[in-house]
């Protein structure tokens, strides 16, 4: 019979691409993670890695493979989301990721009124970039986690996840000087410096898929992930920069703010077969009643 934590790093492996991401993730030494695969190779009786140098990619039997993995962690997940539901009282350990914005906004008030509901239930939080968020709560680091995609960068949980709609915000292009009315805000400044977030973040990648749908490549001067720091910035006249709503209840008086057509999304993510379970539960009624609150 297949083992299921060879099948978990079998998955990984498809998600991470490499023996060496999945070992690190994991807290494995990259030869436990090798080993481990190929005593899984011999209970399938199929090749199911490809070496090529030092790299391996998976068989299309791997594949097929990882498909029936998800339904069966999935189902796991599932059962222990019933016998959790058994129990008299909710306690255990519940992490939840999220993203710093929604952290202050909307994670905060749902954690009061989860402590406040569930004294027994221990809380952790870690800030974390939506992008980095499946990793984690394919890996089991998290629970449950705040993610967020806009219109021009759609994200794609995976099928190991499932990903219910919480909040939308407007997005707003953030200058020092007001745009005159009746340009286009975006093509108004295509020869200004830009403030983005980190390469690789979903903050940049918006940021350039906004102004090349405009017609132009930004000029990226500085990179900042913090709006905080990105709104001093743009009023200092560094540059400017596109800011959703739930980083403006503080921002600085002498900065522009323009509405742009797109959206930020947030979204709460969390493995398949969990939304039942009496913790997950717990936290996705505390995030929805907040963000329902912060949408009055």
């Amino acid at each position: 019979m297949l083992d299921v934590r060879k099948l978990r790093l079998l998955r990984e492996l498809a998600h991470r691409g490499t023996i060496a991401a999945v070992a690190e993730a994991l807290s494995y030494t990259p030869s436990a993670v090798s080993q481990q695969l190929t005593a899984l190779e011999r209970e399938a009786g199929v090749p199911l890695l490809e070496r090529t140098g030092r790299r391996v990619v998976l068989t299309p039997a791997a594949h097929l493979l990882v498909g029936h993995t998800e339904t069966i962690l999935a189902a796991l997940e599932h059962a222990d989301a019933e016998l959790a539901c058994a129990r008299d009282d909710l306690v255990g350990l519940l992490r939840i990721g999220a993203f710093p914005t929604a952290a202050r906004t909307l994670l905060s008030p749902a954690l009061v009124s989860l402590s406040t509901d569930h004294p027994h239930l221990e809380l952790t939080v870690t800030e974390i970039d939506p992008a980095d968020a499946p990793d984690a709560l394919r890996a089991a680091t998290l629970d449950i986690a705040l993610v967020h995609d806009y219109d021009l960068v759609p994200a794609d949980p995976g099928p190991a996840l499932h990903a219910e709609p919480l909040y939308t915000e407007t997005v707003y292009l953030a200058t020092r000087d007001p745009v005159t009315p009746g340009t286009d805000p975006l093509l108004a400044h295509r020869e200004s410096p830009w403030i983005a977030g980190t390469s690789g973040t979903l903050c940049h990648t918006m940021t350039l898929r906004a102004c090349q749908a405009a017609g132009f490549t930004p000029r990226v001067r500085h990179h900042a992930d913090d709006f905080g720091t990105v709104l001093a910035l743009v009023a200092a006249g560094a540059g400017t920069a596109i800011v959703p709503a739930l980083a403006l209840p503080a921002h600085p008086s002498d900065v522009a703010l323009t509405p742009l057509a797109t959206r930020r999304r947030t979204s709460l993510a969390y493995r398949n077969g969990t939304a039942t379970h009496p913790a997950v539960r717990a936290a996705r009624d505390a995030l929805h009643a907040a963000a329902e609150t912060a949408a009055r």
